[in-house]
């Protein structure tokens, strides 16, 4: 004799699928849209933990940084009105990073739609191109459906964010109706006639490069990948912000190609025969506003894999074109017969200049109180192991992205969609799906204002990271390209800021004032030693506006 289903409220069917799909963290600012929800979460605290945040960019960036870091959806609930827009951010940032998110809005009840009630708002315009897919779950006999669809779509090919809204009153009415249980995800594979194909190209080149990137890679992808490299000697270079998809310590690593990169590599880039780009969708960051992979090419040879078909032979000419997820693509990489090539001095010569480019540059002629590039150095030397690093958006990214090198697990979150106000939501992220990592997170003075009051929230959670504030009293990047578009006219850039230690202990978390490049090591023992949230605010002048530019005036 069956047992019948009891009856649930879309609210606790909607908590009951996500414990079903393993999901243990959930991020967001709570709402009188979706008090049904919050009440079925009291019930579960010990399998799924809701994340209080202190706004809703920073809950949907946490919540796009934990999918990164796990490669498990990033789940997000915020209501409607401004809580949606508050959120957009972190969709935004999901969709340009190709992460799977699922952000949840409370929505006005059916009775109340299409009148521009309190807080009502038209979410399927408003996110428009930014979802996968958007839609509302009207019933409550639907949602186990709907919540199976949203996790379907957010991961299946170019992975990326769906968003859901939440009727008030369906949340609270009830069903009876089962949980539909997790669904294997069909990715793309490779042929056997591109495995065939590559081997002829790998055959017939002398300067061959791989280049890994984008999103989709598990631990097993990445062995594979290097697998591949050692077996053909091949130097691997990582798109911008995916530098911990190959293990930087390894004598085949040759840097990241994007923003910032050593112009050495982007010689090298052009110079390559034989392209292999493995995830990367071959976006303005990576190829330096489209003209890296361009140009002068018409004799090189270009295989470019990605999930998404779409991303395939439409920005570049391409040679060979694999419509397959990164697992599959790693897969089939490692089985490949081992064939090293030509090209044993090409791979070292590329690793001996990525060697020389974690050196920092001689100090300038008029000496820098603080160096960031010795600090990052000694950064990189100190923190070994278990640690996650993330940024924000600003040139003083480009120091962390220089001088720390990651190794084969999945450790560096940055936006590549250049997002501010990244920083320091992903490291409470890092830090709740890692507590036993250590944690730290670059942020401009400007990156750091648009969502520092998160760091309440890594002091309510007792998440003790640490937030290298790069504080030089100006926006950065703005200023750069003032002075490059219309010198000596600076407008707009100029900041000024509060005591970001102090700031921090009032917040209750740990504080640092750094002036000088010597005080920096134990300002950063005493923030580790603590045990809280750190702030250590590091004074840099405006005129050190690059890692390879400083300039002689302010």
């Amino acid at each position: 004799m069956s047992v019948p289903t009891p009856a649930r409220s879309g609210g606790r069917l909607l908590v009951d699928a996500l414990i079903g799909r393993g999901c243990d963290l959930a991020f967001g600012v709570p709402g009188e849209s979706y008090l049904a929800v919050l009440d079925a979460l009291y019930d579960t605290q010990d399998k799924l933990r809701f994340i209080t945040c202190r706004h809703e960019g920073g809950a949907a960036f946490m919540a796009e940084a934990y999918a990164k870091l796990t490669g498990r959806p990033g789940i997000c609930f915020v209501t409607r009105g401004p809580g949606a827009t508050n959120a957009s951010i972190g969709v935004h940032t999901a969709r340009q990073d190709s992460t799977p998110l699922i952000l949840f809005v409370g929505q006005v009840g059916r009775d109340f739609a299409d009148r521009e009630a309190f807080q009502e708002i038209d979410f399927r315009r408003m996110f428009g191109q930014m979802a996968k897919w958007i839609a509302s779950i009207d019933r409550a006999e639907r949602v186990p459906e709907y919540v199976n669809k949203a996790f379907q779509i957010a991961q299946s090919g170019r992975p990326g964010p769906v968003v859901l809204a939440l009727p008030e009153d369906m949340l609270a009415s009830e069903a009876a109706v089962p949980d539909v249980p997790p669904q294997p995800l069909a990715r793309p594979a490779p042929r056997e006639e591109d495995a065939q194909r590559l081997q002829g190209l790998l055959a017939q080149s002398a300067r061959p490069l791989l280049l890994l990137g984008g999103s989709g890679w598990t631990p097993a992808a990445r062995a594979d990948a290097a697998r591949f490299a050692d077996a053909f000697g091949l130097p691997v270079a990582t798109g911008f912000r995916r530098q911990d998809l190959f293990d930087n310590r390894h004598d085949a690593y040759a840097g990241y190609v994007g923003l910032g990169m050593d112009p050495k590599l982007a010689q090298r880039v052009r110079e390559a025969d034989l392209l292999i780009v493995a995830g990367s969708r071959l976006g303005e960051m990576v190829t330096l506003g489209y003209e890296l992979f361009g140009g002068s090419t018409a004799r090189r040879a270009l295989v470019h894999a990605h999930a998404d078909p779409q991303e395939l032979g439409t920005l570049f000419d391409t040679t060979l074109a694999i419509n397959a997820g990164m697992p599959e693509l790693a897969r089939m990489l490692a089985r490949l017969p081992a064939r090293p090539g030509p090209w044993r001095q090409w791979t070292q010569s590329a690793r001996q200049d990525y060697l020389a480019s974690l050196e920092p540059p001689p100090a300038p002629e008029v000496p820098l109180q603080v160096d960031m590039a010795a600090i990052v150095h000694w950064l990189n030397l100190r923190l070994r192991g278990e640690v996650v690093v993330t940024n924000g958006a600003g040139n003083y990214a480009g120091w962390a992205h220089r001088y720390f090198q990651h190794g084969p697990q999945r450790r560096q979150l940055g936006p590549t969609s250049g997002a501010m106000g990244y920083s320091v939501p992903s490291a409470v992220a890092a830090k709740l799906a890692h507590p036993d990592r250590v944690v730290v997170s670059f942020a401009g003075d400007g990156c750091y204002m648009m969502n520092g009051q998160e760091l309440a929230t890594a002091v309510q959670y007792d998440a003790p990271i640490i937030v290298i504030v790069v504080n030089n009293g100006v926006y950065g990047t703005i200023r750069m390209h003032q002075r490059r578009e219309y010198p000596g006219r600076p407008s707009g850039t100029a900041l000024r800021n509060p005591d970001f230690a102090r700031l921090a202990e009032a917040y209750g978390g740990h504080g640092e004032t750094v002036l000088r490049t010597a005080d920096f090591a134990p300002a950063f023992e005493r923030a580790l030693a603590s045990g809280k949230p750190a702030v250590i605010d590091v004074r840099t002048e405006p005129r050190a506006i690059t890692t390879r530019l400083i300039e002689a005036q302010n």
